[in-house]
């Protein structure tokens, strides 16, 4: 299980338990954290589950893949490390990540 911290661009926080297997993107929207959407359900297809991960847990992630590179694409507030919440799966290397939220999802 990996507790995730889900961060609104105002600096609200929601600190969830996620269970391991479980994307960042569905935890977020059965915890009803504002900010992530999850329009396509999970496909990788819409962009509105964005996150920005601090430096030093990208490279305990998995690469990005293309699919998820061509997402990131159309963000209008893209960062280097912008990463797609649904394409994150919660397992206890990411207990206590902090993810923050940009101000064009609230």
């Amino acid at each position: 299980m990996a507790k995730v911290t889900y961060i609104e661009h105002d600096g609200k926080e929601h600190t969830i338990d996620v269970a391991n297997g479980l994307t960042l993107m569905e935890a977020a929207v059965k915890n009803a954290v504002p900010g992530i959407d999850g329009d396509c359900g999970g496909a990788c297809a819409c962009a509105t589950c964005m996150v920005y991960v601090p430096e030093e847990w990208l490279a305990k992630l998995p690469e990005v893949e293309t699919m998820e590179e061509t997402m990131l694409d159309f963000c209008e507030r893209r960062e280097d490390n912008s990463r797609l919440s649904c394409q994150i799966v919660a397992s206890d290397a990411i207990d206590g990540i902090r993810l923050q939220m940009p101000e064009s999802q609230h």
